[in-house]
C-alpha cells in the first residue's frame, strides 16, 4: 500500500462532512466524477470500504469514521507544519495569541503587563475570533496560545485552567422572565442563543445547519435588547458590560464557566512559556482558591417608571 496523499485526505473529509459527492466537489472546486473516483480510488487503496453509498444517501462507516477523525488530524497537523514555519520565518518575532473579545474574565491586560517583564517575551499578536475559533487556530498553526472558555477538543493540547465562574442568563429587560429573581434551563425552552444554540440545553448542543455569524458583543447585545435571543455571557463579562435594555439574572442549573490557557503539546517556545506562566500567575492573584469573588450573582435592568439602570450585587 502506497502512502496517502494529502489531496487524498482533503477530498475524504469534504465528503465525509458533506455527506455528499455534489456538494463536496461543490466546495474542492472540481467535477463530482473525478471525485467519486478519488474516493474509490483511496477505498482500493486502503482495502475497505469509507462510505456507504445510495441513490438516496452517503453514510461513512465505521472505517470511514475512523480515517475521518485521523484524517483532520492529519490535515490540521500538514497546515500547522507550513504556518509555523512561515511565522517563524519571520523578521521579527512574536506570539499569537488566540481569544474571543471579553473572553478574558477582565485579566488580559494584566497578563500582557506581566508578560512584558519576562526574560522571553516577545510582541503579542491577537488572533480574535468567535467562540470555537480558537483551538482550530492552534491546531493549524495560526496560532502559539489560547485564551478560550472549557471545555474543548483538546487533543494535541496543553491546558492550564485560571478560574472557574458562575454564567449568567441575559435577556431583553422587558421580557417577562426579567421580572424573577432566578431562572432555570426549562425555563428558557424554546428560546435561542445568538448562535442558534438551543438555549435549554445549556448551549452546548448546536442546532444542524450553518450557526448565525455572530461575533462580537455590539451585535450581541443588540440581538439580546430585541428580544431575538438570550444569552449565556460568565459573570465576570456581565459586570463589565450593565447595559439599560438588558437584565442578568442566574440560572440553578447552568454550568460554570471555565478560562483556561491552551497551547500546543508539542511547543517548546520559552515565549510560550512565559506567556502561560504570566497567566496563570495573574489568575492566582486575582482570583486565589479561597476568594470566590464572582460566586454570588448580580442583576442589572432598567428601573421600569424612571428609565435608571439599577445594578444589584448581594452583600457578603
Amino acid at each position: 500500500m502506497s502512502d496517502l496523499e494529502v489531496r487524498q485526505l482533503r477530498y475524504f473529509v469534504a465528503v465525509a462532512e458533506e455527506l455528499h459527492f455534489g456538494r463536496a466537489a461543490d466546495r474542492l472546486g472540481m467535477a463530482q466524477p473525478p471525485l467519486s473516483r478519488a474516493i474509490r480510488e483511496l477505498e482500493r487503496q486502503l482495502g475497505v470500504q469509507l462510505f456507504e453509498r445510495t441513490t438516496r444517501h452517503v453514510v461513512l462507516t465505521p472505517p470511514g469514521e475512523t480515517l475521518l477523525r485521523d484524517a483532520r488530524t492529519a490535515l490540521d497537523a500538514v497546515a500547522a507544519a507550513a504556518e509555523r514555519a512561515r511565522h517563524v520565518g519571520r523578521p521579527a518575532p512574536g506570539i499569537r495569541l488566540a481569544l474571543k473579545a471579553d473572553y478574558d474574565a477582565g485579566l488580559l491586560p494584566k497578563i500582557i503587563e506581566t508578560y512584558r517583564l519576562e526574560e522571553a517575551a516577545v510582541p503579542v499578536e491577537f488572533v480574535l475570533g468567535g467562540r470555537g475559533e480558537q483551538v482550530p487556530a492552534l491546531r493549524q498553526g495560526r496560532a502559539d496560545v489560547a485564551l478560550l472558555a472549557a471545555p474543548f477538543d483538546d487533543r494535541g493540547l496543553d491546558i492550564e485552567p485560571l478560574l472557574t465562574e458562575p454564567r449568567l442568563v441575559a435577556l431583553a429587560a422587558s421580557d417577562p422572565l426579567a421580572a424573577r429573581a432566578t431562572l432555570c434551563l426549562a425555563d428558557l425552552a424554546g428560546r435561542l442563543l445568538p448562535d442558534g444554540t438551543h438555549a435549554d440545553r445549556d448551549g452546548l448542543v448546536p442546532l444542524s445547519g450553518t450557526p448565525r455569524p455572530v461575533r462580537d458583543l455590539a451585535q450581541i447585545f443588540n440581538l439580546i435588547e430585541l428580544g431575538d435571543s438570550i444569552w449565556f455571557p460568565p459573570a465576570s463579562v456581565a459586570r463589565r458590560h450593565p447595559r439599560p435594555g438588558i437584565a442578568y439574572r442566574p440560572v440553578t442549573d447552568l454550568k460554570p464557566a471555565t478560562l483556561a490557557v491552551a497551547w500546543p503539546q508539542n511547543c517548546h517556545s520559552p515565549s510560550v512559556a512565559a506567556f502561560v506562566r504570566a497567566a496563570t500567575a495573574v489568575a492566582a492573584a486575582t482570583y486565589p482558591p479561597e476568594s470566590v469573588p464572582l460566586a454570588e450573582p448580580f442583576t442589572s435592568t432598567v428601573h421600569p417608571e424612571t428609565g435608571e439602570l439599577r445594578s444589584s450585587v448581594p452583600s457578603s
